[in-house]
């Protein structure tokens, strides 16, 4: 996934899940223009946030309609279904779930009832309070309906009924009464029938752009969608910020004081290479951070090789600051999914070769140095020195362009747990050892933020450092499947944080061992390479997203807010 792609990295070995991002969002305001497809397209920039699910939302002015279902954005829409989409605003969802398990019932965009019609939504991000939230809805709204009702269990779907509003509030109007109360990372895209809105967490934790199309307007998650729908970046979405953009043109207002704490793992892992992020090239950001690296550790080598494809970046700045050639010594076949067909005990025994290569003849009698972007269990690294051993390499370096990743991260990053990071228990030589490695050496913070060129105190760094910019609620009310468990007895002031609003919290042991605790599996979670397994078989899943009737899966239409169950 660095590089942003799920394909790329750490997805080598059955069992070794890398770090995934919560989702990719896209929307448009055009008259005139197919926005289905420039939705589409606009996704498919996206999949690397997102490979569990995609939906797409269009209106016409007087009517919603929906299409959405499990899988990738080319196996969830073709021609037909997207020819079904009409309209001039659309709002594009692809999902990796970070509250709530993969299922369909949870797929975005999600729907809902407001004073005046529907509002369909795609969030980024994960919400910190959402227990707070739930019971808040549950204050206003006794009787349970919508998404919730359906038996949706994100935190996009308590947001979504917050915007029900009251009777005589706007769609907007009710926004910025509900965007105040909302705590952690959100990147909201939504609309009603005649409006598109964009609105960014005050602490910016997730990017979100805006663009110019010669007849409107698009935002999405990073520049890439923009490029590939031909639009022109105009600025980011600011944090605190929410736009509207009807009829009327483009208009700004804010909903909090703005706090930046941008996501530094963006700009190591997550974004997409060709995407900046608050006016900084990723690729440039990760090929500095090799060059530190190359720095901050030498070594006498013949060749520096990367780990397909998420070392590539900041194995070219390794190889540029120290004069060692660059070459690519692994092999990787990208369309090696997870299998549903259990290999054999011997072709178990090779695992990563499923997947990775050695070039012998590049590789063979050669000390070479290997550069990736982390280490998060370590199976993989170990995996490849044995490799490499094995194709004839005299001595194996192993280089990590970012510090040792020892925290889990609450707004929007699905790491694995505490306990499963072999950085947490182990120092850098015992990790070494672990992974058969001649010598390792990880990039320092310093060196890392330096590369992103953006002041340290606009980063969230907390997957390395354990302090969260933004407060955590009590270990009870944090988890995946938070919305999944019984609802906890109690106030909603105990859902709160001791810590003042807006102060960064250095986490305990403790408090992090609790709250993954509380992350208990529900048996949807997708394996390693569930980035491009078909989670349906793509015949069945075209039956199934044929337009039918509203509630089953595949396509519905929203005309009539009062039909809404």
């Amino acid at each position: 996934m660095a590089g942003g792609d799920g394909l790329l990295g750490h997805d080598l070995l059955q069992g070794e899940k890398g770090p995934q991002d919560a989702c990719g969002v896209f929307g448009v305001w055009a008259p005139g223009e197919e926005v289905a497809k420039l939705s589409y397209f606009g996704l498919y920039a996206l999949q690397h946030r997102g490979q569990e699910s995609a939906g797409i939302a269009t209106s016409d002015g007087s009517k919603i309609l929906i299409y959405k279902d499990m899988g990738l954005v080319a196996q969830v829409f073709n021609e037909a279904a997207l020819s079904t989409l009409i309209g001039h605003i659309a709002v594009g969802h692809t999902r990796y779930s970070t509250t709530g398990s993969s299922s369909w019932q949870n797929a975005q965009p999600t729907l809902g009832r407001t004073s005046s019609g529907t509002v369909a939504l795609g969030h980024n991000g994960n919400l910190t309070n959402t227990a707070e939230l739930l019971q808040l809805v549950h204050e206003r709204y006794p009787k349970v309906e919508g998404e919730l009702a359906r038996g949706n269990t994100t935190d996009t779907a308590v947001i979504t009924a917050l915007f029900t509003g009251d009777l005589d509030h706007t769609l907007e109007a009710t926004a910025l009464e509900v965007l105040p109360r909302l705590r952690g990372a959100y990147c909201l895209v939504f609309m009603d029938e005649t409006t598109l809105y964009a609105a960014r967490d005050p602490q910016g934790v997730r990017p979100l752009v805006l663009g110019r199309l010669e007849r409107g307007w698009v935002v999405a998650s990073e520049t890439a969608a923009l490029d590939i729908v031909g639009a022109s970046f105009v600025r980011e979405v600011e944090p605190g910020e929410l736009i509207t953009i009807d009829e009327n043109g483009l208009r700004s207002q804010r909903f909090a004081e703005s706090k930046p704490a941008g996501c530094v793992f963006e700009y190591v892992y997550l974004a997409r290479p060709d995407t900046t992020i608050a006016g900084r090239g990723v690729h440039e950001a990760r090929v500095e951070m090799g060059r530190r690296l190359a720095a901050e550790y030498p070594v006498e080598a013949d060749l520096v090789i990367p780990t397909p494809e998420s070392g590539t970046p900041a194995a070219i700045g390794y190889a540029q600051a120290s004069g060692i050639p660059f070459g690519q010594g692994l092999v990787k076949n990208s369309y090696v999914g997870r299998t549903f067909i259990q290999p054999s005990e011997t072709i178990r025994q090779r695992g990563i070769k499923l997947k990775l290569n050695p070039l012998k003849a590049v590789i063979k009698g050669k000390r070479l140095i290997v550069v990736d972007d982390s280490i998060v269990r370590g199976n993989t690294q170990r995996a490849l020195v044995s490799m490499l051993r094995e194709a004839g390499a005299a001595e194996v370096h192993v280089r990590i362009s970012s510090p040792p990743i020892t925290w889990p991260c609450f707004y929007g990053i699905d790491f694995a747990s505490r306990a499963e990071l072999i950085a947490t228990g182990l120092g850098v030589d015992e990790v070494r050892q672990a992974i058969g490695a001649d010598s390792l050496g990880y990039l320092s913070p310093e060196g890392m933020i330096a590369a992103t060129e953006q002041p340290r105190d606009r980063l969230c760094t907390a997957c390395f450092t354990g302090v969260y910019p933004i407060p955590l609620p009590d270990a009870l009310h944090l988890g995946k499947n938070l919305l999944e468990r019984t609802a906890p007895a109690g106030s909603t002031d105990s859902t709160r944080s001791t810590a003042s609003a807006g102060s960064p919290v250095v986490a305990s042991d403790a408090s992090v061992a609790a709250a993954e605790a509380s992350r208990t599996s529900d048996g949807c979670d997708p394996g390693p390479d569930a980035e491009y397994e078909p989670l349906l078989d793509p015949a069945s899943m075209r039956a199934s997203t044929r337009p039918t009737t509203r509630g089953t899966q595949g396509q519905f239409m929203i005309g009539d807010p009062g039909r809404q169950e």
